[in-house]
């Protein structure tokens, strides 16, 4: 069942690319594996997935000591800076990163780890009180001001969408980040590029990929429902 999952999922992925005329291989899924056991990690992994997508620290700590070594983690959940420490030179990306509070922090542990350590800037786009991210508004200086650690590399930004019964009244906001990623990336910024665009959950991730996204986050497509009971 996984596996027919996965592959309505790359359908899906593939068909949104051909609508707008873009290649495939330029979105990048991410398996989100928040809650779900390794075995359907693996039944994942199996099918040639290497982005897993994780909220928790400990949790994809946990899922890195037994999984194979090539895959490609994903933080993709608000990240305390008292975590930093335990993932940093272990993840590929971390996406949620909100603050010169937080980004300070990643580079000091960094530096202790001699890396250099991938982020993308969350920007709460659509502006709603119980997300985090920083403010469309403030988006520019905080890249600005993150861009000066240098043992940080800004990828692009992140942004989670609200969660809508119709797709398509989440696209504005997909056009809107997209656009802003266009404003950045004009402004040429030593040390940030904006080849990164992580948004799209299950719910949207096709509009999401009309609208430019490079990453896609997709859980209960792939893995179902999750059951937060079994969750810590």
């Amino acid at each position: 069942m996984l596996k027919d999952n996965l592959h309505q999922v790359q359908q899906n992925i593939k068909a949104a690319c051909d609508r707008v005329h873009r290649s495939y291989s330029d979105v990048t899924l991410i398996a989100v594996s928040k809650t779900k056991p390794v075995e359907m990690l693996s039944e994942i992994y199996d099918e040639g997935i290497r982005e897993f997508g994780e909220n928790k620290v400990q949790e994809m700590c946990e899922k890195m000591e037994v999984m194979p070594k090539d895959i490609r983690w994903n933080m993709i959940g608000h990240l305390q800076t008292n975590k930093v420490k335990y993932i940093v030179g272990k993840t590929s990306l971390i996406h949620s990163v909100d603050s010169l509070h937080l980004a300070k922090e990643i580079q000091k542990q960094a530096l202790k780890h001699d890396c250099i350590c991938d982020i993308l800037v969350e920007v709460n786009i659509a502006g709603e009180a119980s997300k985090f991210g920083t403010s469309r508004d403030e988006a520019i200086s905080l890249v600005e001001e993150i861009a000066k650690l240098d043992h940080i590399r800004i990828k692009g930004l992140m942004t989670i969408a609200p969660f809508v019964d119709d797709p398509e009244d989440n696209r504005q906001y997909f056009r809107d980040i997209k656009q802003l990623s266009v404003d950045i990336a004009h402004k040429n910024i030593d040390n940030v590029s904006m080849n990164v665009l992580s948004m799209g959950m299950t719910g949207d991730y096709t509009v999401a990929i009309e609208e430019g996204a490079t990453m896609v986050r997709v859980g209960t497509g792939i893995f179902g429902e999750r059951d937060y009971s079994k969750a810590n």
